[in-house]
């Protein structure tokens, strides 16, 4: 069977060919990633065979499979219920993309310069039979960094709107916990986004997230006092969107969350006046209240 078959989920005769990797048709492919690399691409199917299958241990019946049938870079790649489709272009990433991804990221400019004059990317989707938009991502992250052994300089989520370096994701780096470390970093380091961005004619700086809409989740936003307050608000929405994820609950305008000692998050819709807000999922702005204001008389 065809691999173009198989990378639109088209099983023809999977019968006869059950070790194959086929893309389940049902996957929406909304949780994606996109790998950038300094030069034109040169990826080898036994190579990145060999190297996704020393990733983890979980992954040692890892396969791979390259289409030599066009020039473009066309792949499948997959172990257990994962499967993950490739797309390669010796071309750079749409420009503006790359800057909502870019600029807001934490690692220094030089790197980002560096980012910004790439010459191709590799699109990576997830279409597995895993439900959990967590793992999917995780799935995901293990082959960009399998990419990274070819030399990748960046890890993009562009519905997350930020990026990080692709060393962070090298195997050699992370060790045999790979999967583990990729399961518990903090979602608003890739697979959610937190944007710090000032607005003209407002006192203070606006932070956001970004991509909680494909956990299921609202994104969050605060306007807090001014950038030197970034990581605390990163770290109070990772927690409350990790408790989300973990349990189950959904928040909603008027709602309150104990978020300190004396500290209580009050949510609320964004005002007409907030149209910077404005996103394609929904978003809740948290104002923090001291425990009276949550708890009045």
């Amino acid at each position: 069977m065809s691999i173009f078959s198989r990378f639109f989920g088209r099983r023809d005769d999977a019968a006869a060919e059950p070790a194959r990797l086929v893309a389940n048709p049902a996957s929406e492919g909304r949780v994606s990633l996109q790998v950038l690399f300094p030069a034109a691409l040169q990826l080898d199917q036994d190579e990145l065979t060999r190297v996704l299958r020393a990733y983890h241990p979980e992954m040692a019946a890892a396969s791979c499979e390259v289409s030599d049938e066009v020039e473009q870079f066309f792949a499948l790649a997959g172990w257990g219920e994962h499967v993950v489709r490739l797309l390669g272009f010796d071309a750079p990433f749409p420009a503006q993309s790359l800057e909502s991804c870019v600029a807001p990221a934490h690692y220094p400019q030089a790197l980002k310069d560096e980012v910004r004059a790439h010459a191709s990317h590799v699109l990576l989707y997830y279409a597995g039979h895993d439900d959990d938009p967590l793992e999917q991502y995780v799935v995901l992250a293990a082959v960009a960094g399998a990419l990274a052994h070819f030399g990748a300089i960046a890890v993009l989520n562009e519905s997350g709107r930020t990026s990080l370096p692709a060393a962070i994701f090298n195997d050699q780096g992370l060790g045999r916990e790979s999967l583990d470390v990729l399961r518990g970093m903090p979602l608003t380091a890739l697979y959610c986004g937190f944007v710090k961005y000032d607005v003209e004619g407002v006192q203070g700086t606006w932070m956001r997230t970004y991509g909680g809409g494909v956990f299921g989740i609202a994104d969050f936003a605060v306007l807090a006092e001014g950038h030197h307050e970034g990581e605390r608000y990163s770290e109070l929405f990772d927690n409350v969107m990790s408790y989300l994820l973990s349990s189950g609950a959904q928040m909603a305008p008027g709602h309150t969350l104990q978020v300190g000692e004396d500290a209580f998050m009050r949510l609320r819709a964004p005002l007409a006046e907030e149209y910077f807000l404005d996103g394609p999922d929904p978003l809740l702005v948290a104002e923090i209240i001291a425990a009276h204001e949550a708890n009045p008389a």
